[in-house]
């Protein structure tokens, strides 16, 4: 590609980071913590293209400038170069010196201008679709097939007094397995997630928790007894209240711990604006 194609897929880059940026879809690639650096990168790629097609379109003034003054100066040139033959004597043929050949300019190299291939433009397409479609969260299909991320907590902030207790997922698996669960003290719990199904149809609550952007994100599952809706869709995004059970069982891809929830209500819920979970790290 030439500069000012350059630029105009500098430009696009650029504004498609800021539409991403300006609205949640941001939240399909990275943290939302990460917010400032997308609308950064999509500024700075901005003021790149305007600054390298403002710099283009002076070297062309310049260059054209320059070919009008050298079109300017042939005639001058030429006249200041014709010979005075009116005063010259007329030379009588004997005494002509015989011509010699001048020796032929040697030819300028041609230079040919190539084009850039047309198909060079698809690279346009990814950044139209990054603007106008906006990719899904991460579901169930790539939960089932990554074994659970559950870390342990370095501490547990002091839950509210609320029954039922507001919790996210992941912290509720954390010390449901690493604190036995003595931190609910006996109170019901409030979680969401999504909806995945094993092999066996067995149903898990699920979470992808990021810790830079959605290409590291991880699975934290919570299986789930009790009162469960007789029709699951994997995908489907569930808040669930019920209490906590010292029943574990183990991931059987990389045999992680998953605890489970005894459901006391369940109830669909839209998918939220951020799907992905962050407090896992934190």
């Amino acid at each position: 590609m030439n500069r000012q194609a350059q630029a105009a897929v500098m430009f696009l880059v650029g504004a498609a980071l800021l539409h991403a940026g300006g609205t949640n879809l941001y939240l399909r690639y990275v943290k939302a913590g990460l917010q400032w650096l997308v609308l950064t990168a999509g500024a700075v790629l901005i003021v790149a293209a305007l600054a390298t097609a403002w710099y283009e379109w002076k070297r062309a003034r310049t260059r054209k400038a320059a070919r009008e003054a050298a079109q300017a100066a042939e005639p001058e040139a030429a006249s200041e170069a014709e010979p005075a033959s009116e005063a010259a004597p007329e030379a009588t043929p004997e005494a002509a010196p015989k011509a010699v050949p001048k020796a032929m300019p040697e030819a300028a190299p041609e230079t040919h201008a190539h084009p850039e291939p047309r198909i060079s433009w698809l690279l346009v397409l990814p950044i139209l679709a990054l603007i106008l479609v906006a990719p899904p969260a991460l579901g169930s299909y790539s939960a089932m097939r990554t074994g659970t991320a559950l870390q342990h907590p370095y501490g547990y902030m002091k839950l509210p007094k609320a029954d039922p207790i507001p919790i996210n997922l992941v912290d509720y698996a954390g010390r449901a397995v690493y604190d036995h669960g003595r931190s609910f003290g006996g109170r019901s719990v409030r979680l969401s997630g999504f909806v995945a199904l094993d092999k066996s149809g067995a149903p898990y609550l699920v979470r992808m928790a990021l810790n830079c952007c959605a290409a590291d994100a991880q699975p934290v599952k919570v299986a789930l007894t009790g009162k469960i809706p007789p029709v699951l869709q994997p995908d489907a995004w569930l808040q669930v209240t019920g209490t906590y059970t010292a029943r574990v069982t183990h991931d059987p891809v990389n045999n992680g711990p998953i605890p489970y929830l005894k459901v006391t209500e369940a109830k669909p819920i839209p998918v939220p604006a951020d799907p992905y979970d962050e407090s896992w790290n934190n």
